[in-house]
């Protein structure tokens, strides 16, 4: 249909403990670079919201998803345990599942989509002249 159109989700396994596109791609970092530094670099996040993150994972299973290595000699590094290599197949399985299905339940809207550049975060909402002009009239 069209490369445009991208699925993100999360999945919320109850007690506040949930997955989703950040923490499996700072697995997916870890996997590939070996060092939990390395993952938050690539994401360009700090160190320490990375390390949160891994911590918060390691917490919400019965088991770690990734097992970091102190510094020293041989310097540190961060390993996928096959648990955490588990959940981003999972992840990534349902991904797939998930993006025929939004293609085919938005085919009708997607030619609808602006082609022009899209709205950023944070961009100011643009206000109608009249309502300027109302506040302005009663000062």
């Amino acid at each position: 249909m069209t490369k445009d159109l991208a699925v993100r989700f999360r999945v919320d396994f109850g007690g506040g403990r949930s997955i989703g596109i950040g923490k499996i791609e700072l697995l997916e970092g870890i996997a590939s670079g070996g060092s939990l530094s390395e993952a938050a670099r690539q994401m360009r996040m700090s160190y320490r919201r990375a390390w949160l993150l891994l911590a918060d994972l390691n917490a919400s299973f019965d088991q770690s998803v990734a097992r970091a290595t102190t510094g020293g000699r041989g310097g540190g590094g961060a390993v996928l345990t096959p648990f955490g290599e588990l959940l981003i197949a999972g992840y990534r399985k349902m991904e797939a599942g998930l993006q025929p299905l939004a293609e085919a339940c938005f085919q009708d809207l997607i030619r609808r989509v602006n082609a022009g550049p899209a709205k950023t975060r944070g961009a100011k909402r643009a206000v109608p002249v009249a309502s300027i002009r109302r506040k302005a009239a009663r000062r």
